[in-house]
């Protein structure tokens, strides 16, 4: 009896010891609900195929995300793997945040990603590859053929076929007057300053009118955003809500495919094409983005993985990452959710923006069009300050005005920070 007691006591611990010794790895992510009960079944399966690992899921909601993260910066609790949106990838680098991820991740994963998703993760400075993805992203523009048809609209084959400013302000005229249509578009101003919407979405706006955010060589943005190729672009944006042409903030962030369908048109991201193929059956049209100036250019980047340098188990964070984009159950709800490809082989398996799809406009974009936001330290400083005067010009503020007080905004920001050396090295 007492050999079994000492025997039973002497298992306990042990077992005890074996539970305390498992590695935690936290992971720190966003995502709608979908996403969250996915990437919870990828860390299940993860765990069993790993018994001597816990993965911990930290969720921070989509809009208060930087926020999180940065709470978790203050209190020292930084994850061992956090999701992050690529444009902030240099400032969480330079910031000291983030280590180069290659040689934690499975070759065959590396290799396989897309020329894009290697830009996207890519610190400029020491070129080394900081955070990875099954995905990116992009916009385009969606129109409702019936709508279309019935103003006898041009409906373009690709990205070399955009439609003109000219084409596309005619065009929402047109579709303004038509019966059945409330508004001619929706740009998603439900969306609010919160996200990243604004920047991703209007910036390409403002780059293929021929100017930019940012100079990205001399890193000034003073005499660029608000140039005049800028304030005409944004001016030209403000005349579209003046008129009742976009759909207001206050409608909420669909009415291109919610009931009744009263939005012609919707400047929208490639994440929608689902619900809205769906919804809309044969009356949905997808195409590039208009051409606003002497270029065409479209948005890219998306939410990637990386490795923070607080994480005491690297490797094996970089085992879950790479077993996570290469999990079948994540790629399928990636493909379900119309997921951009970022890795070679899930382009292969979806058709959806293989040649001849449905979608293939908006992958044609990433190889034609792509400008990604600017990769500097000051981004987060850059992304609200365009938000903002967006916002005010969109509410009715003088554009020029609102335009230059976010630019010298953005530049102070650098200055005080001696120009986040060595980025003050590279004009």
């Amino acid at each position: 009896m007492g050999n079994r007691l000492l025997s039973f006591l002497m298992a306990s611990i042990a077992l005890g010891g074996l539970a305390e010794a498992k590695t935690v790895i936290h992971v720190m992510h966003q995502g709608d609900p979908g996403w969250v009960s996915t990437y919870g079944e990828v860390a299940k399966r993860f765990e069993t195929a790993n018994p001597d690992v816990d993965i911990e899921l930290i969720y921070a909601p989509h809009d208060a995300y930087n926020e999180k993260f940065s709470a978790a910066v203050m209190s020292k609790q930084l994850p061992d793997v956090m999701e992050l949106d690529a444009p902030f990838l240099a400032n969480y680098v330079w910031s000291g945040y983030l280590q180069p991820i290659e040689p934690l991740v499975d070759k065959d994963v590396i290799d396989d990603m897309t020329e894009s998703n290697v830009a996207q993760g890519t610190y400029p400075i020491d070129k080394e590859l900081y955070a990875v993805g099954l995905t990116d992203s992009s916009v385009v523009l969606y129109g409702n053929r019936k709508y279309l048809e019935a103003i006898g609209a041009r409906i373009p084959k690709g990205v070399d076929d955009a439609w003109t400013r000219e084409e596309f302000e005619g065009y929402l005229e047109k579709l303004s007057k038509l019966d059945g249509v409330k508004w001619p578009i929706d740009t998603f101003r439900g969306y609010g300053i919160k996200t990243e919407w604004i920047t991703y979405a209007y910036g390409p706006i403002l780059q293929s009118a021929g100017c930019d955010l940012i100079d990205r060589k001399t890193w000034k943005s003073v005499g660029t955003l608000d140039s005049d190729p800028c304030v005409e672009a944004l001016t030209m944006m403000q005349k579209w809500v003046t008129n009742g042409w976009v759909v207001p903030q206050s409608s909420g962030t669909n009415q291109f495919f919610a009931e009744g369908h009263p939005a012609a048109l919707a400047l929208g991201g490639h994440w929608f094409y689902a619900e809205a193929a769906a919804s809309m059956k044969d009356d949905i049209v997808v195409m590039p983005l208009p051409k606003f100036g002497p270029k065409g250019a479209s948005p890219n980047g998306t939410w990637i993985w990386g490795i923070t340098t607080a994480s005491e188990h690297p490797d094996i964070a970089g085992k879950f990452v790479s077993f996570m984009l290469k999990d079948k159950v994540f790629r399928d709800y990636a493909k379900e959710d119309s997921a951009y490809p970022g890795l070679k082989s899930f382009a292969a398996d979806s058709p959806l923006y293989a040649d001849g799809g449905p979608m293939a406009v908006a992958f044609e974009q990433a190889s034609k069009t792509a400008v990604a936001r600017p990769p500097h330290p000051a981004y987060p400083i850059i992304t609200s300050a365009f938000m903002g005067a967006v916002d005010e010009i969109f509410n009715g503020g003088d554009v020029k005005a609102a335009l230059t007080a976010a630019a010298e905004k953005i530049d102070e920001d650098i200055e005080e920070n001696d120009g986040y050396p060595p980025f003050d090295e590279q004009q």
